[in-house]
C-alpha cells in the first residue's frame, strides 16, 4: 500500500474512532501519534487537522449531497470516509482529485458496506461538481 493510501486509512482510523467514541479528533490525533503503534503519517496529522478545522462546512456539504440521508444516518466508517475525502478534495491542493475519489472508494470497499463504495463515488462527484469551478 501507498504512503498516502496507509495516511488515508490511518486519518479514516482516528476520525471513526473519534466519532464513534465521542472524543475530540485533535485529542485522540495526538494520543495516537504519541502512541506510535502503529505510527501516524504526516498526511494523515494533516488530513485530520483538516477535518477538525473545516468541520462545519465538510459536514454541511455532505449533508448537501448525501441524496436523502443525514449525515448522523451514514454508516460511521462512511462518514469518516466522505469527511476526510471531502477536506483532502477541496483544501488539499496536492492531490488530484480523481486520486482522492478512488482512494476513499477504496477505504469504503475494505472497511465499509457493498453499497458503500458507489455511495462514496456518488456523494464525492456531486461535491466535487458543485464546488470545484470547471475550466
Amino acid at each position: 500500500m501507498a504512503a498516502r493510501s496507509k495516511a488515508r486509512k490511518r486519518a479514516v482510523d482516528v476520525l471513526y474512532e473519534a466519532d464513534v467514541r465521542g472524543r475530540d479528533r485533535l485529542e485522540l490525533l495526538r494520543e495516537r501519534v504519541a502512541d506510535g503503534n502503529p505510527p501516524v503519517p504526516d498526511h494523515a496529522v494533516r488530513l485530520v487537522e483538516g477535518v477538525d478545522q473545516e468541520a462545519a462546512r465538510i459536514d454541511e456539504l455532505i449533508e448537501a449531497h448525501a441524496a436523502n440521508w443525514s449525515l448522523d444516518r451514514l454508516p460511521d466508517v462512511d462518514r469518516a470516509i466522505l469527511r476526510m475525502a471531502t477536506y483532502e478534495l477541496l483544501w488539499a491542493d496536492d492531490v488530484p482529485d480523481a486520486v482522492v475519489i478512488d482512494e476513499a472508494v477504496e477505504l469504503a470497499k475494505a472497511l465499509s458496506t457493498d453499497d458503500s463504495p458507489g455511495y462514496v463515488n456518488g456523494v464525492l462527484g456531486a461535491i466535487l461538481a458543485a464546488e470545484v469551478p470547471t475550466a
